[in-house]
């Protein structure tokens, strides 16, 4: 692992945590291109109302702008979350370089744990993958995020039964 790798993933954590202010799942990402990050990007998905407002289709954007192209050959992607496979996909398409993910994802990861949509030899590009930089950070955040979750949806719950329980007096 790179000091520069954690330098990045540190940055894509500060990504998550404006998502976790808009009260969304804290996933954060930069693009880095010859030692500048040219694109940010954070979960937005319920603000936005769009299934694509995942953090890397933002930052693969906004890198785009910055290039001038939709090829961001030398580019590196660091998220604090291996990619779904929309993202794994959006990144393969942008012929990203290399991709470095903090936690993986066992529920929909495409960097390897439910599929390697990264490296499908079938594919004409495949992306370098490294995990685990910064995963305790990358990991407790998004754990935090759906600890707090559970808990408010119970106490909703909670609070829904004991007024079908207790309506209130007209």
């Amino acid at each position: 692992m790179l000091e520069t790798d954690e330098f990045y993933m540190k940055q894509a954590l500060k990504q998550a945590e404006k998502a976790l202010a808009l009260g969304e799942v804290p996933i954060g990402c930069v693009i880095v291109y010859e030692g500048r990050i040219i694109g940010r990007g954070y979960n937005r998905r319920n603000t936005d109302k769009s299934t694509l407002s995942h953090a890397e289709i933002t930052a693969i954007k906004k890198a785009s702008k910055v290039i001038g192209d939709w090829r961001l050959e030398d580019c590196t992607a660091y998220i604090t979350l291996e990619p779904c496979p929309m993202c794994a996909g959006a990144i393969v398409q942008a012929r990203i370089k290399r991709v470095v993910a903090g936690a993986m994802n066992p529920k929909a990861g495409c960097g390897g744990s439910v599929l390697n949509i990264l490296q499908e030899p079938g594919f004409n590009h495949q992306v370098e993958f490294e995990s685990g930089v910064l995963e305790t950070q990358c990991a407790d955040i998004l754990k935090s995020f759906f600890t707090r979750l559970r808990l408010r949806n119970k106490k909703e719950k909670e609070e829904a039964a004991n007024v079908r329980q207790n309506p209130p007096e007209s």
